[in-house]
């Protein structure tokens, strides 16, 4: 068993992760540092998922980091494309040496005496057990079981005679030319696989219980291009990123205060694109605009696949599978030679990995969200989690600020300990996520809580996140300063007190 110390441990080498290493060679460059990846490669998400399509749902200017400008024209990137991002950053910061790839994280574990977290991680491929010990961890695994995805239990699943796939597990040359494709499910994965599919199998049906609100936009934006083509790349990401957060938030803004209005706006721009004899009931969900996340399809590729003929729509429940298909409630058969089960995640926090402070066992559901990016009671520990209405990135650049914030604040005043209390007890029922979903929804219990005031609540807005993160005093009488086998002292009085209390005796 090998052991490896490090100022500060990062889980995780997905977009989070190698951000975070590039936040501390900026901002903490005396810290050592490593990152422990359960994958063969970095990547994350974009190095996990190989369907055809695969791209992401926000834009590159909000998903790309606030240091390193994103320079391809597309707006929406695909996979690779991001993936290859996401290394160029590694290797501009030198990450590549730090990361330590085929080890799981199974158990954090922090001993307050010697103010350490204890990593253990098991690699998977010789079975053997290798512990990590840091000062300081940051949890940068996403929120999804990367084992299995969420499929639920169909009706006669066993008598169909097909192909099913799990997009979290595309099998790698799956031969879909010609052949009848369903795909189950209508979020983003679903709408990207329709109309990337659509013109080499012989027919793509998208089967959905529920529609969900899609808006296209341009694949690339010419206002961009052409500040390209007189300004300096870097100026440029700086305004359209400004730009690109504020238009988020403003439609989020729109669909939370005028959700009617926006009803409106979405399904009119659909109707336009699809013709009057489109029956828009395949395209108008029972619940507000982002009641549930708003997907987003460029150059509306997925209108004009139903448009050619070469995909349809069917919304309704599935009454069992059959031998040639799916036979709908309504009595109707979809044929098909392959299913894919676009169903959805299973939510997971930190990877799965379990959570001890001195010995006691600490549960996800038990803890509160401090600032949406570190638990309460846990010390010297981040969890990178980024926006569920806007882009992941925008979030997670400003906790990893935080972080080299944080750690820098703490050597400058000589603590070791960091650790968010609550001595109020305004924790609520609310889990810390606020999402309608049915991912969310079905593990709601189990996710960390919010708390009825600030900092326990979150907010999902990046123009209160970037004051409160970038700019707001660290020592602000809910985080709690303290030393090894020392009583927690609380804040400014704390540090001001001390001397007296050591000459008082």
């Amino acid at each position: 068993m090998s052991n490896h110390h490090v100022d500060v441990l990062i889980v995780g080498a997905g977009l989070s992760g190698i951000g975070a290493a590039c936040h501390l060679t900026r901002n903490c460059p005396s810290k050592s540092y490593a990152i422990i990846e359960r994958r063969q490669a970095m990547g994350g998400t974009w190095d996990l998922f190989r369907y055809p399509g695969i791209r992401s749902d926000s834009d590159m200017f909000t998903l790309g980091y606030s240091f390193k400008p994103w320079t391809e024209p597309r707006v929406l990137a695909d996979g690779p494309s991001i993936k290859k991002y996401i290394e160029e950053a590694a290797e501009e910061y030198k990450v590549n040496r730090n990361i330590h790839y085929g080890l799981k994280a199974l158990d954090a574990s922090w001993d307050t005496e010697t103010a350490t977290w204890t990593l253990t991680t098991l690699n998977e491929e010789t079975g053997k057990k290798e512990i990590f010990t840091a000062n300081f961890v940051i949890g940068c695994t996403g929120y999804y079981n990367y084992d299995e995805g969420f499929t639920p239990d169909f009706p006669g699943l066993d008598k169909f005679k097909g192909q099913v796939i799990h997009p979290q597990h595309w099998p790698e040359n799956l031969d879909y030319e010609g052949k009848k494709v369903v795909v189950i499910g209508s979020g983003a994965t679903a709408i990207t696989l329709i109309p990337s599919m659509a013109d080499k199998a012989a027919h793509i049906t998208m089967l959905q219980r529920s529609p969900t609100y899609i808006a296209s936009i341009p694949s690339v934006d010419p206002m961009l291009l052409a500040m390209r083509k007189v300004m300096p790349e870097k100026l440029v990401y700086t305004l359209g990123r400004a730009r690109n957060v504020g238009l988020q938030r403003m439609i989020y803004k729109i669909c939370r205060q005028r959700p009617d209005t926006m009803k409106r706006l979405l399904l009119t721009a659909i109707k336009r694109r699809m013709g009057a004899g489109f029956d828009m009931k395949h395209f108008t969900p029972k619940y507000n605009p982002w009641d549930q996340r708003l997907c987003v399809v460029p150059d509306s590729d997925l209108f004009k696949a139903i448009k050619k003929g070469q995909a349809s729509i069917a919304t309704d429940t599935i009454d069992t599978f059959v031998d040639k298909g799916i036979k709908l409630s309504s009595g109707e058969i979809l044929e098909a030679d392959i299913v894919i089960t676009a169903t959805g995640l299973k939510l997971q926090m930190l990877g799965g990995m379990s959570v001890h402070i001195d010995g006691k066992k600490t549960e996800a559901y038990d803890t509160m969200s401090y600032k949406g990016i570190m638990l309460q009671g846990l010390p010297n520990m981040g969890m990178v989690f980024g926006y569920t209405n806007s882009s992941w990135t925008l979030k997670a650049d400003l906790a990893n600020e935080y972080y080299c914030r944080l750690i820098n604040f703490m050597d400058e005043n000589g603590w070791k300990q960091c650790t968010p209390r609550d001595s109020e007890g305004v924790m609520t029922d609310r889990d810390f996520l606020g999402l309608e979903s049915g991912y969310v929804k079905r593990v709601a219990h189990e996710l960390p809580k919010q708390g009825s005031k600030d900092p326990w609540n979150v907010v999902n807005n990046y123009y209160v996140d970037l004051p409160r993160l970038r700019f707001s005093k660290l020592d602000d009488g809910i985080m709690e300063f303290s030393q090894p086998k020392q009583k927690v002292k609380k804040g400014l009085v704390s540090r001001i007190t001390a001397p007296i209390r050591a000459v008082m005796g």
